[in-house]
């Protein structure tokens, strides 16, 4: 099986990209949103670490939002509850689809949470910063995209590690062709 990580800045398209590369998906950000909605034992963990944000089950965006936006420690204090959740997600999700060709992590902090192994192959979503800037104006809390952003290694240090570069303008067809180029290659090489 070939792993393949999708890395590039907040609203560069990866989970689209990584959707259009058309094998098995493992997008952190709704295992992230299931466990909110679904494990207790993450609301009661986050419950007894930030009393004064997190009331009610199943836990409300909003609730995290507000602790993160008061303190940097408290999204380190969920990222050290979530994390080890989402990674054994990650690991069922791997082993579930063992027999397929290749999978796809769509992982926020790939790299900076040493998730990736020295065979995985990344890909990195280069998107241009206007364009960007655009998408991320149509999400809410700014604020909560500044502080994860610190979270990130540097975008030429992500570009850098990765073994290809899909460059998205965010039009359907220039996307389609990139992924196509791309899995040929991968799939040349196993």
């Amino acid at each position: 099986m070939i792993r393949v990580g999708i890395v590039g800045g907040i609203g560069s398209g990866k989970s689209y990209v990584a959707k259009k590369l058309g094998y098995p998906v493992f997008d952190a950000d709704a295992e992230v949103s299931k466990l909110y909605r679904k494990s207790r034992k993450c609301y009661n963990k986050l419950k007894k670490k930030l009393p004064k944000y997190i009331f009610s089950f199943p836990i409300k965006k909003d609730e995290i939002t507000k602790a993160i936006i008061a303190n940097q420690h408290n999204l380190k204090k969920i990222i050290t509850i979530i994390h080890p959740e989402v990674h054994s997600s990650m690991n069922k999700f791997i082993k579930k689809n063992k027999y397929k060709k290749i999978v796809v992590l769509d992982i926020p902090l790939l790299i900076e949470k040493k998730i990736n192994k020295k065979n995985d192959i990344l890909i990195f979503v280069d998107a241009k910063k206007k364009e960007i800037n655009k998408r991320l104006k149509k999400r809410k809390n700014l604020k909560v995209l500044k502080k994860l952003t610190k979270l990130q290694l540097p975008l030429e240090i992500k570009k850098k590690k990765s073994d290809f570069i899909i460059k998205n303008n965010f039009t359907n067809n220039k996307i389609k062709k990139n992924v196509k180029k791309v899995l040929e290659k991968i799939l040349l090489n196993d």
